[in-house]
């Protein structure tokens, strides 16, 4: 059994960095001097997936109480977040074939507004057999590949410098063996084998913006996945992270479970990303429903006694997935209660008041892991010693203030005043 404490130490050791800072003003030491130091930012990535209610508020479409509730949202979202996934499923987008200009400039208006508000945004996904257009059924298997690539570099292309990271395939251990109904992008998948499908999609993605972060992502966390990663690098696929997902409906994975998952991709030595995290505050889901979406219910509350379950594990498995070096981003899935399932999987309820989760994140995430504004004396050498999460910095000095980074990569930096 894992406690707190262990977990504590782990970060410690693979998250806190230590960094000599040295001020200087026209050449010479700046000796014996009140500072003030402050965080502004984690370098990892702590988000949460788009909210409909915001991409309808984003585009002026909601108002009374349904644009009171998306500027609650907001507001909570941006004191606990810099990360957003945002919607490409393709069906969504481009519902008819050619028909994409309205949906794409509803995302480009919800990109805009997290950019400005200082959030690294994701897509997801480019590749999925879920959600894949109807209209692809009328192609052939050479138009069907075709049109998804041309798909990626439109999307990719349009959106660079907004979206910069990319679930380029989702799914793709059961996309081949998928048979809920026919789609699209089983069929090529079939026809291709998983290595030639995602080797083409990443090419795609990759000539639409080289500077892309490219993720394979997937919910299958079984061998069958590990052993499609190391096939994917084997045939010289660049994958820049491994996607994970966590959706636990049906109760808390447990530390050991989650530190033998890190364990396991870890060895891949590639950055580990995991996308959408699951934990409901009601009734858990029963144990013998195979796939989620076959849990139908239209009411599922949250509770008092499964808040508290919640704010307890969402701890426990952020400390957990904050231990491992290798893990450089973290989702939530849904941020507000009634999304994916009708579920109460959100830190926000219904009405948008915070759950005992939120405030137990807050508190780990701008608090214990937060350099709050402090007081620093600068030595006889003009320097400062200072401890803390990788991210970005600001030193405020009289009436100057300095932006700086915390790195891993830097044990040292000379400020000049």
């Amino acid at each position: 059994m894992y406690e707190n404490e262990e977990l504590d130490a782990a970060i410690r050791k693979n998250r806190i960095v230590t960094m000599t800072l040295t001020l200087v003003h026209n050449g010479t030491p700046v000796v014996h001097q009140d500072v003030l130091v402050q965080q502004k930012r984690h370098e990892l990535l702590f988000g949460a997936n788009w909210g409909d209610i915001t991409l309808a508020w984003v585009n002026g479409e909601l108002e009374g109480r349904e644009k009171e509730l998306a500027e609650m949202r907001n507001a909570y979202f941006l004191q606990l977040f810099n990360q957003v996934t945002l919607p490409f499923y393709w069906e969504r987008v481009e519902p008819q074939r050619d028909h994409y200009e309205h949906q794409t400039q509803r995302l480009l208006n919800l990109a805009q507004w997290y950019k400005e508000h200082g959030c690294t945004i994701k897509g997801h996904p480019l590749c999925w057999h879920t959600l894949s257009p109807h209209w692809l059924l009328e192609l052939d298997n050479r138009e069907i590949l075709q049109a998804q690539l041309g798909r990626i570099k439109r999307e990719v292309t349009r959106f660079a410098g907004l979206i910069d990271v990319w679930d380029v395939v989702n799914e793709p251990v059961i996309m081949p063996l998928y048979d809920r109904y026919d789609n699209g992008i089983t069929r090529i998948c079939k026809a291709l084998g998983r290595i030639n499908l995602i080797r083409a999609t990443f090419d795609a993605a990759r000539e639409a913006n080289p500077k892309a972060v490219s993720l394979v992502n997937d919910f299958d966390i079984s061998p069958a996945y590990e052993l499609l990663i190391e096939e994917c690098l084997a045939a010289g696929i660049s994958i820049d992270a491994i996607g994970i997902q966590s959706h636990m409906h049906q109760g808390y994975w447990g530390v050991e479970k989650t530190l033998n998952i890190l364990y396991r991709f870890s060895r891949f030595g590639l950055p580990i990303h995991f996308t959408e995290i699951t934990l409901v505050s009601g009734h858990l889901m029963p144990p013998e429903i195979v796939d989620l979406n076959d849990y139908q219910v239209n009411e599922w509350p949250t509770t008092p006694e499964g808040e508290e379950r919640q704010a307890l594990e969402v701890i426990l498995h952020y400390k957990t997935l904050v231990s491992n070096p290798y893990v450089q981003s973290i989702t939530w899935w849904d941020f507000s209660d009634g999304g994916w399932l009708n579920a109460p999987a959100g830190l926000l309820r219904r009405d948008m008041s915070p759950k005992p989760a939120y405030e137990a994140l807050l508190k780990l995430i701008k608090g214990e892991w937060w350099l709050s504004p402090t007081q620093m004396t600068t030595n006889a050498k003009g320097q400062l010693v200072l401890s803390g999460f990788p991210g970005k910095y600001e030193l405020e000095i009289g009436s100057r203030k300095v932006p700086f980074s915390l790195s891993k990569n830097l044990d040292a930096l000379v400020i000049h005043l």
